[in-house]
């Protein structure tokens, strides 16, 4: 058909969740775009980039809350692609962590749609470093892991045991649900005086972090939403926040009352 745009899908990290945080490249495809079809993790305020004429559609998972399944959405992305050209895959984080955008790739191609990769700005490493937490620190930590709590069937990760049995760093995504039953899985491993650090809404202005130890999590749940997603921090490195031993020295004296 004359004039018809040519079907093509762009994967875009959106970042880890304030606007800003996107790449130059992701925004400059988030303006180009005919459709965008976005996750609930993404920044609304990003959402006021897209251009007036294109359609935005929310297609977010939550745990029991999926307004799409991961077959409507390669669908959709197909169907979209082929009726208005250019669309937009919009992800929080990075499109390649626990994003699913391999199934997304290969369904689009199995239609001859060609995919292009914008990567993102992780959760995992800069939510850390917006409170002041590094991933690794010379002398502390020399390496770090990056991990969901549990599998598909709901059992424990092989990869929680073996970082908790390591020196690295722990960084686990989509673990709020289960913080009592993680914190008792790594306690095997490691020490009660762990630092431990429990970030929510991380970069956004209402981002809170919680600095506690691996013994003391049972005293802090009550500052914990453990119905909104976050990210558990587990290691030495968390004694790098600012304010880590000033609060250990609140948790000491308030546990002698």
């Amino acid at each position: 058909m004359k004039g018809r745009k040519e079907s093509r899908i762009t994967l875009v990290g959106a970042g880890p969740g304030c606007e800003d945080l996107i790449t130059v490249r992701g925004l400059r495809a988030l303006r180009s775009a005919d459709v965008v079809l976005y996750d609930a993790l993404v920044g609304k305020k990003l959402l006021e980039e897209v251009s007036e004429s294109a359609q935005s559609i929310y297609v977010g998972k939550r745990c029991g809350k999926h307004s799409y399944g991961q077959d409507d959405i390669n669908r959709l992305l197909v169907e979209c692609a082929m009726n208005y050209g250019h669309v937009v895959r919009l992800k929080g984080g990075d499109p390649f962590v626990f994003g699913r955008a391999t199934e997304e790739i290969t369904y689009a191609e199995s239609f001859g749609i060609p995919v292009t990769v914008v990567p993102g700005v992780t959760s995992a490493i800069s939510v850390p470093a917006s409170q002041g937490i590094p991933v690794t620190a010379r002398g502390v930590s020399s390496s770090f892991w990056v991990m969901t709590a549990t599998k598909r069937d709901g059992t424990f990760s092989e990869d929680l045991m073996f970082a908790a049995r390591s020196q690295a760093t722990m960084v686990i995504l989509m673990g709020m649900r289960k913080l009592d039953a993680i914190v008792g899985e790594v306690l095997k491993y490691r020490g009660p005086a762990t630092p431990m650090a429990l970030i929510q809404n991380g970069t956004l202005p209402n981002e809170s972090c919680v600095l506690t130890t691996l013994g003391k999590v049972p005293d802090c749940v009550n500052r914990i939403d453990t119905g909104l997603p976050g990210i558990i921090v587990i290691g030495d490195v968390v004694a790098e926040h600012p304010s880590f031993f000033q609060e250990e020295v609140q948790r000491v004296l308030y546990s002698n009352l």
